[in-house]
Formats: structure tokens, sequence, C-alpha cells
């Protein structure tokens, strides 16, 4: 579902000029004040005649990048296709990507895509997607969501990749170990692209000891060079690359070590950690001895 979502902006994107790209930020900013924008609001934001608004939305409608509603006056919102539209159209112009190539997977909350940069380097695109669970089960396992009682989808998936695009830009220069940023508008944010396999699907490896200790030195580094928790590390969001290096990706939940809960959410990560390598390697190692020596050395 979430690929074809994507599929489909990818699609229109090619048939879209300026002035198409106009009338979507107009709606795109006229939802902050409005659930539907109207006509009249659109017209006045982009600085387009009403009729010339009529016709754009018409074509937008069409290209399945924004929805139509029809209640007690016309107006429209955007949807996941016209939100994708807006992002790439800026990290095009602003020579981030030139092009998108094959989708690489799709999660609960995100979809992933392989592109190309100016340059012809291979890097990842990945489309944040928060509105794809439930709002309420969003918001309550999500922090930074915290007091915002009246965030759309939209927003919420902006805020979620500006918080992963911070987080790898304060990590990857202390340590390699996370992918490279390069680039992030509106809820997508543009990285190195990571030859590896997720550590949960792999049944076996030859030295797992050696994979779990780079994995706590990394979390110990992170934490204390940089002061950041993943707040959400398991096997699904570590990478294990052909040389058997590990790379820790997915990382919108982080939070600061000064959090208030920062402790239970750091123990947290251990323990899922340390429970799949007994799980699946019989690898037995002390919580709180792996934390004391995270927090402490």
């Amino acid at each position: 579902m979430g690929l074809e979502m994507s599929q489909k902006a990818i699609n229109a994107f090619k048939k879209l000029d300026p002035d198409d790209f106009k009338i979507l930020e107009a709606i795109e900013r006229g939802i902050r004040a409005y659930e539907h924008v109207p006509i009249k609001i659109i017209s006045l934001i982009s600085g387009f005649p009403e009729d010339e608004v009529v016709f754009r939305l018409d074509k937008l409608n069409k290209l399945e990048l924004i929805l139509r509603w029809g209640g007690s006056y016309l107006g429209f919102e955007l949807n996941s296709n016209g939100h994708d539209c807006l992002a790439l159209n800026t990290l095009v112009c602003a020579n981030v990507i030139e092009a998108i190539g094959m989708p690489i997977g799709v999660g609960k909350e995100s979809d992933v895509y392989e592109a190309l940069t100016p340059e012809s380097e291979t890097v990842v695109i990945k489309f944040h997607r928060l509105g794809r669970t439930s709002f309420r089960q969003t918001r309550r396992l999500r922090s930074y969501t915290a007091g915002r009682k009246h965030l759309s989808w939209l927003l919420e998936s902006q805020i979620a990749a500006r918080r992963e695009y911070v987080a790898l830009k304060r990590i990857y220069p202390v340590i390699s170990s996370v992918p490279e940023p390069l680039g992030q508008n509106r809820h997508c944010v543009v990285m190195e692209l990571i030859e590896g396999e997720e550590l949960s699907i792999i049944l076996e490896i030859e030295e797992p000891n050696a994979i779990l200790t780079e994995i706590i030195e990394i979390v110990k580094t992170i934490y204390r060079s940089c002061e950041i928790i993943h707040a959400d590390l398991s096997e699904f969001n570590i990478l294990v690359t052909p040389e058997y290096n590990t790379i820790i990706i997915d990382w919108p939940q982080w939070a600061n070590k000064k959090h208030p809960n920062a402790e239970a959410m750091l123990k947290r990560d251990i323990n899922n950690v340390l429970t799949f390598f007994q799980k699946r390697f019989e690898i037995y190692e002390d919580l709180i001895k792996v934390q004391n020596f995270i927090q402490r050395g």
C-alpha cells in the first residue's frame, strides 16, 4: 500500500509544472488554519485567480495528489502523494537528488527508496508516514508529540523526519555507525545507502560476540559523545554489513541523555539487544553490567 502510494507520487511528479507546485504549496500552508482549504484561500495564498486555481485543482485531483471535500463548502487538502511531490520537488531543486529508483522496503511508519544524486551516486530517500498507524497509538509511543493535541499526520511526519536528520547530523561526524545524512525536506530524509542485512533476519554469524560488543561500543559512544539515546533500539534497526560492521538506523524517537526518562529508555534499548542475542545466539550478558559500562565505563 505505502509503496504504491509513493509510486503514484513519482509518476505524477513528472507531469507537474511550477504553477502546480504553487497550488500544492498553497494548500499545504492553508491547512494550518483550515482542515479543508477553500478555493478563495488557495487563490489568496498562491496569487492565482480563482478560475486558474480551479483548473489546477482539477488536474491535481485527477493525478490523486489532493483530496476534495464537498461539505458546507468546497475545500481541499493534501494527501500522501501530494506531500511526497512537494518534498521531492524541493530536494530536486536543491540538487540533493535527481531521480528516484527502486523501492527498498516499507515499514509501519516509513517507505524507503533508492535515489540518484546529480553526481549519479545511489543514495536512500526515506518517506516518514506516521499517519499510517493510529494517531493515538503513534502519540502514545512518541514522546516528541507530547502536548501537541492537534498535529496532523502531515506535521507529525515532518517532525519525525526533522528529528531523524538532526540526530544523524549530530552522530555521524562522531562515529560513522549510522547512515550519513545528505538532506531533508518535509517528511523526507536523504541519506547514504548502506549495504547490509537487518540483524533480525540473520540466523548465523561467525562471531556473534564481536557483533554484540561492537553494538554496545556504538551505543556507548553515541550516549557519551553525542548525549543521544536511540530510544527504539532492537534487532530490527541494526544492519550488519558484508564486512561485519554494524550500522544503527531509524532515529526519529531519539532522546537526549538528560531526558527525565533517559535511564529507562537506555535500559530498554540495551535489554532489547541483549535479549535478542540471548535467544538467537545463546550469548548471556548482564543488563545492569552493560548499562553501567555504557554510562560510566
